[in-house]
């Protein structure tokens, strides 16, 4: 069931507080059912059509990361129905999140919160094959990158045929369509991101190196950071108050409980000895004050297989039959 009476106490508490009003998105990372940002525009409008007009939206969000051209469109829509546009963190704002924050006017962090690298990886059924797997690996633009960088400034190579031999081996392992792609979104992320920029009115100078610690100089994409180090980049960031920071945790409980964020999805742990269970997991959320609740859910069967075995005991196995993946109102 539900929560969402609760968080949107929550969320009624928060406009208050921030004089604004707010968008709840929350994309889960249960280990086995996570999700990512993807195409939520069409929703968000029906959400946005009910604040409108409104001076300022406060957009809470918990995301790993996800499609960076959605991410893209998702700020600056966010930004056609308001005068201005805060991001607010209770926990994370990964990858792509951390590129949707870059476009806000300031950035609401609590002590925990932590912003990521923006260096996109790169999903192609062109992708190297993951050995022992039918799927295809992601590849990182900055790892093809950092890679080339190796070769020429770390070994000193500079000679053009080993150079174009170094290339060579590259694009067996890697195909030269998914090359080409990596590089135009390598561009194209570093592009976006001084844009989106421009709303904290970051100086151009400020802004080149803010977009290349995100994009490359952090190290990792793994790399967390946090309130004080966004601050130090150059970022606008706000700390919260201390009530604001309450309405923050009691938020983030709420939704870390409805989606059981930190209990892993486990077939067997699901089916605890039954032959067969439906199941009805929610995922990822969209809520406002004005426009209730969306959900993601996932909903089917688990069932238990005997797999005939002409070498010995029949072995088990796990059917999961899907029917229904997509988003639903459901408040």
């Amino acid at each position: 069931m539900s929560d969402y009476s609760v968080r949107k106490s929550l969320l009624e508490q928060i406009e208050q507080e921030r004089s604004s009003r707010a968008l709840l998105y929350v994309t889960g990372d249960r280990p086995g059912m996570e999700t990512q940002i993807s195409d939520v525009i069409d929703m968000v409008v029906d959400h946005l059509d009910t604040m409108w007009p409104a001076n300022r939206i406060s957009l809470i969000l918990h995301t790993k990361g996800g499609n960076t051209a959605i991410a893209w469109q998702l700020v600056n829509l966010l930004r056609t129905f308001c005068d201005e546009l805060e991001v607010v963190v209770p926990s994370r704002a990964l990858s792509a999140g951390t590129l949707i924050s870059l476009g806000a006017n300031r950035i609401v962090m609590t002590k925990q919160a932590v912003l990521g690298p923006i260096d996109p990886s790169l999903n192609s059924p062109l992708g190297p094959q993951i050995p022992g797997s039918p799927h295809r690996a992601a590849v990182s633009v900055e790892a093809i990158q950092g890679y080339l960088n190796v070769a020429q400034s770390e070994l000193g190579i500079t000679d053009a045929n080993a150079l174009a031999s170094i290339w060579n081996n590259l694009s067996a392992q890697i195909h030269p369509l998914v090359l080409g792609q990596i590089y135009r979104t390598r561009q194209q992320i570093r592009d976006l991101a001084k844009r989106l920029l421009e709303h904290q009115k970051v100086e151009l100078q400020q802004a080149e190196k803010i977009v290349s610690f995100l994009c490359s100089e952090s190290g990792s994409h793994d790399h967390a950071i946090n309130r004080r180090e966004a601050s130090e980049l150059g970022l606008a960031v706000e700390k919260p108050s201390a009530d604001f920071y309450e309405m923050l945790r009691k938020i983030e409980a709420s939704y870390v409980e409805e989606l059981m964020i930190r209990v892993p999805w486990n077939p067997d742990t699901q089916l605890a000895g039954n032959p067969s269970i439906d199941y009805d997991v929610p995922r990822a959320l969209i809520e406002s004050t004005t426009h209730g609740s969306h959900q993601f859910a996932s909903k089917g069967t688990l069932t238990q297989l005997s797999i005939p075995n002409p070498n010995g005991p029949p072995q088990i196995g796990l059917k999961d039959e899907r029917k229904f993946e997509a988003w639903q109102k459901v408040a």
